[in-house]
């Protein structure tokens, strides 16, 4: 077992034989999910029965399933979280309290992102396991920041997609489309396994301006993947004629990466006792999960 080649790190950890077990043992409050997306609800559901609060990766089989997450969560009256972790960097906090008058309202968003994924064996171009292959696994991100940066209460009025199959899977390995909403506002993106290099572009276009991030999923900064401590951490902003020597760079330092803020935003939710109820991780999950649904429909 894994557990017993690495116990020598860490001697005071406790192994389990099985995720049943894991949930049944009385020492433990909460739970990270990040198994294939296929087996999540089960163990969702376990948990939250079992009083665990959870912390559950991204993307889920469909609405459906996650709904009986989140309502398991509530019934029960432990936290949801899904791992998203870009949303809880500052900036992104940052954008939204001053977007409105540095860019007007957002009335379009672009965004793209690849990251290479080449080998059939990885669990990503598994269809059993990962369903919605990379509209799932990526477009989530394309999708949250949809939910994120547009109006909260709008509804779709009109939505296309297209993919691309991996030839021997079948798997999803590239996907793009775009959101329609009845506020007229508009989402384009890609979202893909197919690209040469990583790519993490969005664009919020206001009425007054325009906010650009290079790196919106993985800062290049301080995040899981990259580590560039010469770099600076923030958006772009553009207004009216300005030219590349006009654009204006808003760094947002963050002590620690999105994935670390991630675990300490659950944590202290978990140890103040907020209530699902408090919080609005549920429904932008859910709202997340839809739009994707939407999209898979297309296709």
């Amino acid at each position: 077992m894994y557990i017993d080649n690495h116990r020598f790190l860490r001697t005071d950890v406790k192994g389990f034989d099985s995720w049943q077990d894991l949930i049944a043992d009385s020492g433990v409050d909460a739970i990270y999910i990040a198994t294939p997306t296929a087996l999540k609800e089960e163990i969702a559901v376990v948990a939250a029965q079992s009083k665990k609060h959870v912390l559950v990766d991204k993307p889920f089989v469909t609405l459906e399933s996650l709904q009986k997450i989140t309502v398991a969560c509530r019934e029960n009256q432990v936290l949801f979280m899904d791992a998203t972790h870009f949303v809880h960097h500052p900036r992104i906090a940052t954008i939204k309290e001053t977007m409105e008058e540095s860019i007007g309202k957002i009335q379009a968003i672009r965004s793209a992102f690849y990251f290479p994924v080449s080998d059939r064996n990885n669990i990503r171009l598994n269809q059993e396991l990962e369903p919605t292959g990379a509209l799932g696994d990526l477009g989530w991100y394309n999708m949250r920041a949809t939910v994120e940066f547009l109006a909260p209460n709008i509804n779709l009025s009109q939505t296309s997609a297209k993919v691309e199959r991996d030839a021997k899977t079948g798997a999803i390995v590239r996907a793009c489309g775009m959101l329609a909403f009845d506020d007229d506002s508009t989402s384009t993106w890609d979202a893909g396994y197919t690209s040469g290099a990583v790519t993490m572009d969005l664009v919020l276009i206001g009425t007054k301006g325009i906010i650009t991030l290079d790196d919106f999923v993985l800062d290049w900064v301080n995040s899981s993947v990259f580590k560039n401590p010469d770099l600076k951490a923030g958006f772009y902003l553009k207004n009216g004629l300005d030219t590349r020597a006009d654009f204006k760079f808003i760094e947002v330092k963050s002590e620690q990466s999105s994935q670390v803020k991630m675990v300490e935003n659950f944590a202290d939710l978990v140890f103040n006792g907020v209530a699902n109820s408090a919080t609005n991780y549920c429904q932008v999950s859910e709202k997340t999960q839809a739009l994707l649904d939407e999209l898979y429909r297309c296709v």
